[in-house]
């Protein structure tokens, strides 16, 4: 049997459809069993990520529950891959091992059903975006309280209780990244990620970890430092039902993206598809039902079929600029352009820095604003790259500079920040840049066995930013202004700050 996973919001029966009701009823049962019970709900947190300290602040730990026994710790526990390339196939894995454990626990109980499959939130739909109701209330259809859905600790975008995702907020831009793995060193990461070994808390996160993944955990979680929301912070996200539903989502782009003709499908790397074990790191393990574990390879998560579940809707994205109508709006040629159609650009092999900001940058209340200097020889080879493009006699000799925006060294205490970048030049009109999500970022400040504390980097591409400033005649500058607008005042107590904001190019 293929389990279909649907969207939360098509479900029918109201606010409680019967997917939601055996999900609802899976979770209680799960969050019976003990902490230190592989098959139990805050175990399955754990996998993802354990804080003592956190999980104590949000009422899910007490000194007096028993902790998993070291065996058990060291091949389940803190485990989850970001910042990676492997944050796909792990978090496959994850949903599928979880899922599993769901079907188990409703499978003794009268009336369930044979076909349940965990439901995805597409909070891109129109009127969509808004946490699914059954989430959204304390109490079971019946009125009566203690609905398992329910997670108190869930803040919202303003902090206020009120969950949604702005729509202003996330974007699909990832999905037009036809590469899983990026070079990184300042250029795309990849719509996957760049090349790591075993990763809980990697620096780099790719292109649709950034967005909408990063994004959504924030502004769902909300809260601040000292009142976080479970879900805007790795070590806790696992503890939130509505976490698993999200996680579809971006599995279920994941497959979308595959299917892209113009996509160059997932790594042949034999260190991706074998996994970190292959380097003699950790391997990826799940307790399944009945606590018999599961060991898989990020090659045993590429092909739906075998793992024997699949999407109600796997349509292609929102369309993204493309390639073809890139080399239009440069002033390519209609010969040029209609020879590019349905041919993924060429990698640029070369990556350069243009320019850089002189000091690091505190981010505190509404705004915050830096000055990234350009070196005029490096900023010329892009603009003769775009200029080419306009006189170009065939595609393969078109091919522009594509140009990345990069926030280095990411530091603070505050996950669910949420900001939106804006470039200008002096005398123009500014351009969004886009959004960004600080989910990580304490992990990735505090030093520990596994993080030196030097913070997240943060690439976002504004080719299509530079390409209509190139178009304006104002890219011809010394220097581009940066605006960094927070969905909320940033607090003093966040700490946020970025070591330095760079721009690079990559070019042929």
């Amino acid at each position: 049997m293929a389990f279909i996973r649907k969207n939360v919001w098509e479900l029918g029966g109201g606010d409680w459809p019967a997917t939601i009701l055996w999900y609802a009823r899976g979770v209680a049962a799960m969050k019976k069993k003990a902490l230190n019970d592989p098959n139990g709900w805050r175990f399955y947190a754990g996998i993802h990520g354990f804080n003592p300290q956190l999980w104590q602040l949000l009422g899910f730990f007490s000194s007096s529950d028993p902790q998993p026994n070291a065996a058990d710790a060291k091949r389940y526990w803190k485990q989850c891959q970001h910042g990676s390339w492997f944050f796909l196939p792990w978090h496959r894995g994850y949903l599928l091992a979880l899922e599993a454990n769901i079907r188990a626990e409703i499978s003794q109980m009268s009336g369930a059903p044979n076909d349940w499959a965990l439901p995805y939130w597409n909070y891109f739909k129109p009127n969509e975006n808004k946490l699914p109701p059954a989430f959204a209330s304390a109490d079971w259809p019946d009125g009566h309280g203690n609905n398992p859905l329910f997670v108190q600790q869930r803040y919202g975008p303003q902090d206020d209780g009120n969950v949604f995702v702005p729509m202003d907020a996330v974007d699909l831009k990832a999905m037009n990244d036809h590469q899983f793995k990026g070079p990184g060193r300042g250029s795309t990461p990849g719509f996957g990620g760049v090349e790591t070994g075993f990763a809980h808390g990697g620096r780099t996160h790719g292109g649709i970890e950034t967005q909408p993944h990063d994004q959504v955990h924030g502004l769902v979680g909300g809260g601040t430092p000292s009142k976080p929301g479970a879900m805007s912070i790795p070590d806790s996200a696992g503890l939130d039902p509505i976490f698993y539903l999200h996680h579809a989502n971006i599995d279920r782009l994941w497959e979308v993206w595959q299917r892209d003709p113009l996509s160059k499908g997932n790594p042949l790397d034999s260190n991706w598809v074998k996994g970190p074990v292959s380097i003699g790191e950790r391997k990826f393990s799940m307790p399944m039902p009945g606590n018999k574990p599961w060991d898989y390879t990020p090659g045993d998560m590429t092909d739906l079929a075998k793992l024997g579940y699949t999407y109600d809707d796997l349509a292609a994205a929102p369309p993204a600029v493309q390639p073809f109508e890139r080399l239009q709006r440069l002033g390519a040629s209609a010969a040029v352009a209609g020879a590019a159609k349905g041919v993924a650009p060429v990698t640029g092999k070369n990556i350069e820095l243009v320019g850089a900001s002189a000091q690091s940058i505190k981010i505190a209340g509404s705004e915050t604003r830096a000055s990234v200097q350009l070196d005029r020889n490096v900023r010329q080879k892009v603009t003769s790259s775009l200029n080419a493009a306009a006189r170009a006699a065939a595609p393969e000799s078109a091919a522009p500079d594509r140009v990345f925006l990069n926030l280095e060294n990411v530091r603070g205490l505050d996950d669910a920040t949420n900001f939106k970048i804006y470039v200008s030049s002096p005398g123009h009109p500014e351009h969004l840049a886009g959004s960004v999500g600080l989910f990580g970022v304490s992990k990735a400040t505090s030093p520990d066995e596994e993080h030196a504390g030097q913070g997240m980097n943060i690439v976002l591409e504004i080719t299509d930013v530079v390409d209509e400033m190139h178009l304006n005649r104002a890219f011809d500058v010394d220097a581009l202004q940066v605006r960094i607008a927070p969905l909320r005042p940033v607090p003093d107590e966040a700490q946020i700050s970025i070591g330095r904001i760079s721009i690079y190019r990559e070019g042929r």
